[in-house]
């Protein structure tokens, strides 16, 4: 099938459209998914497309959460919708303590195939119970899978991944994505499967590893820091469970120093796993690691309060500056 134009939420949506229509025992709800077409626009149509198995839920997180556990025990593939990862927490004992245990407290003997759709981060005019990025939580729990993608062809692929995954698996997007500009996105190739990481720009002196929607920052600083003879390789983890370790350490075994972007806090934060990984591989550095991130403050709702507190591409560019230091030809101290 040819390359479709696409905005990142219409990726999303083919990749749901494809799978109600190909796999019978798929279910598509939450609050606002069906007769409005989803808060976000990302659902629009699959009603009308697909009929009774895409339905509106009342405001209920932990019933939208436990219905899909028991529902995916019983051999349906529900995917649900929670319109801000910041709600999930209502819900955090269905999917840590009931859909995270499933395949282990049962001996195997069943599974929660269940797929849950949301997205996290700041956009202009959120305020604090609407701009947290939480996949550390997520990704520290066994059972559970995670992913974020951040491209318009990943939104579509991972999601899909997710929904054919015979586990749990928690999909967070972001919604400064969802309606931007359109691009070529395959689809109809076959459904690819869970983990691996991906290099967005190949590079020489420092590794960049970064996911969700701040790698676009950071291929700006990328750029910009190229300019300067700093040749930045950036490294879309994509999964944050199960993490592709190899490709980051193959990396940095290569350039010999490591940043970490996120946009999560850095305390705690899946930053924290990557360098530990790195640390413990054993690899020669040739400067210290560093984490950019959040600091442990709550996120503003004034947007620029905001831009203060979360890392930017100055900010990304400031630390491949340090990174580097004299070690690379032409780098900027």
């Amino acid at each position: 099938m040819p390359d479709a134009q696409l905005t990142y939420a219409g990726a999303a949506n083919a990749a749901l459209d494809r799978a109600l229509t190909e796999r019978p025992e798929t279910l598509l709800y939450g609050e606002d998914v069906a007769v409005p077409g989803g808060v976000f626009g990302v659902t629009k149509g699959l009603l009308k497309r697909h009929g009774d198995r895409v339905f509106d839920t009342p405001i209920s997180e932990a019933a939208i959460l436990g219905s899909a556990v028991g529902a995916s025990m019983f051999g349906r593939r529900p995917i649900v919708e929670i319109m801000w990862a910041d709600f999930a927490l209502v819900a955090f004992d269905q999917i840590v303590n009931q859909a995270a245990n499933v395949r282990y407290i049962s001996r195997g003997r069943l599974s929660a195939p269940l797929t849950i759709r949301t997205q996290q981060g700041n956009a202009p005019g959120a305020c604090a119970q609407h701009s947290q990025s939480l996949e550390a939580l997520f990704a520290h729990v066994p059972g559970l899978t995670v992913a974020m993608p951040a491209t318009h062809q990943d939104a579509h692929d991972l999601l899909l991944a997710a929904i054919w995954h015979d586990d749990p698996t928690v999909v967070i997007e972001n919604r400064t994505l969802y309606h931007g500009e359109k691009r070529a996105v395959r689809l109809g190739g076959p459904v690819p499967g869970i983990g691996g990481a991906a290099v967005r720009r190949p590079g020489t002196d420092v590794t960049v590893v970064t996911w969700g929607a701040i790698q676009h920052a950071v291929l700006d600083a990328a750029q910009r820091a190229a300019a300067e003879g700093i040749d930045a390789e950036v490294i879309d983890l994509r999964w944050i469970r199960p993490i592709d370790l190899p490709t980051v350490l193959g990396s940095v075994r290569r350039t010999g120093r490591l940043l970490v972007v996120h946009e999560a806090h850095t305390v705690g934060g899946v930053g924290g796993e990557v360098v530990a990984a790195v640390a413990e591989s054993g690899i020669r550095l040739a400067a210290p690691p560093v984490r950019l991130g959040a600091p442990p403050a709550r996120i503003p709702a004034a947007p620029h309060l905001a831009a203060a507190v979360l890392p930017g591409a100055a900010d990304v560019l400031g630390a491949l500056r340090a990174l580097a230091g004299d070690g690379v030809h032409g780098a900027v101290a």
